[in-house]
């Protein structure tokens, strides 16, 4: 697997998550109710774990769109899975009363794809780029657009570089 060419690393750890993640779900109580959750596979089947748990939303659906295909460089967005007519169906058909959440906007042409299906849902991430922020209407933490984000799914234990090159004694 291809390491990301950023020199900006933003890793992310399980309780870090979870804590941003329960922050995105305080934000969004006050936005509700939502009937529905659509998470975004696979980046946002986690966060939408969280946020079902804590507003209480028992039905979740997901939608399949597949950008980052050898996680270095964003390549052709291809819609693997569609919405349950279920969802489309809530509300005015449009998304109204359905939240989608994801972990990251990045360039924001996932959430175009999801946008153009529901175009009335409310639109949340975790971690928002520059590009993407637009394309969303609540998130927690802005990072710029050339930071790669380490997931903690995608981490394992390792050491890590020092980032100056000189050895301190």
């Amino acid at each position: 697997m291809a390491q990301p060419s950023s020199p900006k690393a933003f890793p992310v750890s399980w309780d870090q998550f979870h804590r941003d993640a329960r922050a995105m779900a305080w934000r969004l109580a006050e936005k509700g109710p939502f009937e529905a959750i659509v998470c975004i596979t696979r980046g946002g089947l986690v966060p939408a774990a969280i946020v079902a748990r804590e507003l209480g939303t028992r039905l979740i659906e997901t939608v399949g769109v597949a950008s980052y295909h050898d996680y270095d460089s964003q390549g052709e967005l291809r819609v693997i899975k569609d919405i349950a007519p279920r969802i489309m169906a809530i509300g005015d058909g449009k998304g109204k009363g359905v939240l989608v959440v994801d972990d990251l906007t990045d360039t924001g042409k996932t959430a175009k794809v999801v946008r153009e299906m529901l175009p009335n849902a409310h639109f949340a991430t975790v971690y928002a780029k520059p590009q993407g922020v637009p394309l969303v209407d609540t998130f927690v933490t802005e990072v710029s657009q050339d930071t790669w984000i380490y997931f903690p799914w995608d981490l394992d234990l390792k050491y890590a570089e020092p980032i100056s090159k000189e050895t301190r004694g």
